[in-house]
This record gives structure tokens, sequence and C-alpha cells, in this order.
């Protein structure tokens, strides 16, 4: 094999053997990369998953890479093992098809009400809207209760620019145009929460602000462990709808 990175050895088994040392070396990398990601999602997402997906970015990097551009390797694998994770997630959310049917019709039926009320549509209005009964939506909710802000998942309108979290990538950037996005994007979700019926502010801002966890936010709210995870579902429905409207199209992650 013929490789930029072995340019100087005299054939492919040399080749092969700087290209396999190279993997070795690197394999830390994608462990401590996959990990600051892995911090960042929900429980659902397998660290296993996002180390092999970012295996197969560093491979894509060694066999890629070419010193004559006065760049590092190990600043050219960080991009592609960052991407190749990141890309690979909207695959890992852990929704069944089904689900990810609901979900895009739960997005869609709310950000349509939204336009129309000029308000945040109630439960009983998004079931009625959807032509289900109010404990089948409960039940939608619940079975969503892994949803994240952060989801890759396309907002309602399709905009593949607008998926709040492209949005995972490195936050200690020294980039000055990604720290004021980031300063933006935050504000926006303030803004957003803001706009949220009482019961689920307090548990996303509880969940999201405070650290707090479903188990320890029903006792506070005095409600139970299943509201609160329909509350949380529900919360991020209209966040996510209020985001999407709001961050334009092609800004970068954060």
């Amino acid at each position: 094999m013929t490789t930029p990175f072995a340019i100087g050895y005299s054939d492919a088994t040399d080749s092969a053997a700087v290209r396999e040392r190279l993997i070795l070396e690197h394999l830390p990398q994608v462990r401590w990369i996959a990990a600051r990601v892995h911090e960042k999602l929900p429980p659902t997402f397998a660290m296993e998953d996002l180390i092999s997906t970012g295996i197969v970015g560093l491979i894509n990097a060694i066999d890629s890479f070419d010193p004559t551009h006065n760049a590092q390797l190990k600043t050219y694998a960080e991009y592609k093992i960052r991407g190749a994770i990141l890309d690979s997630i909207r695959g890992l959310d852990g929704f069944p098809s089904h689900r990810r049917k609901d979900l895009k019709r739960l997005e869609e039926s709310i950000a349509r009400l939204e336009q129309s009320l000029e308000r945040a549509p109630s439960e009983e209005e998004i079931a009625c809207d959807l032509k289900i009964s109010i404990s089948e939506y409960h039940s939608w909710l619940y079975e969503l209760r892994s949803i994240s802000i952060g989801s890759l998942d396309a907002p309602a309108n399709g905009r593949d620019g607008a998926a709040v979290l492209h949005y995972i990538a490195d936050t200690t950037s020294d980039d000055p145009i990604q720290q004021i996005e980031k300063a933006a994007l935050e504000k926006l979700i303030s803004e957003g929460l803001a706009t949220l019926p009482q019961p689920e502010r307090l548990v996303l801002t509880l969940y999201y602000k405070e650290g707090q966890n479903m188990r320890e936010i029903a006792p506070i709210l005095d409600l139970h462990l299943t509201r609160i995870a329909q509350l949380k579902s529900q919360g991020i429905l209209r966040l996510r709808s209020y985001l999407a409207k709001r961050w334009p199209t092609g800004r970068r992650g954060i």
C-alpha cells in the first residue's frame, strides 16, 4: 500500500507497518475524543460505538494524510475522528424507525400549531392535531424520553443547517467566530426556555442548568417520574421548534 505518510519507505511492507504503528499510536486520541463527545450525549449512546466510528475516521486520516501541506498528523486526525463520530450520531440515537416517524410528526404538529395559534399549543391541542388520544400522546412523549436538545434529528422544517447539535464540537476552541456563535445559541436557548409553559420550563431548568436527573426532579415537583419524563420530552420538542425557526441555516456547530 502506498500512502502519503509512507513517503520514503521502499516497499508496501514498510508502508503497511508504518500504517499499523500510526493507528496504534493514535488510538488513545480516538478514545479521548469519543469520551468528550459521549459525555455530552444522552445515555442511549454507547461509548463503544463512538470509538469504533472514530477508529474509521483515524484510518481515513492516516490513509489520506499529506505531510507536504505543513499540517501535523495529530491535528488532521482529530478533525477526521471528530467528523466521523459526529456524522454517525444521527444513526446512534436509539430511536427505532417508527419512533423517528412519531418524532417528526410531533415536531411538525408543534410548528404548525404555533404558527396558527401564535402561542404554545396545549397537549390536548397537539393530540387533537395528531388525531390521537391524550393518553396515546402521553405514551409517545414517554417513549421519546431520551430525546435531547442537541439531537441531530433534523427539525420539522428540514433545514440541515438548523439541526441544533452539529453543536457537539470542541467547546474549548479558540475560534472567535465559534465562540460568538456559542454565546448566541446559549442566549437563544435561554430565551426559548422562557417561552415554555411553567412545568416544562422547571423540568428543563432543573435538568440542564441544575444538573438534576429525572428521579431527583420528581419529588421536587411532587410529580410521578413518568410525568417528569413526559414534561421533559414536551419541553424539548417545543424548544427545538423555537430554535429551528431562529437559528440560521449554515451556522457551524458549537
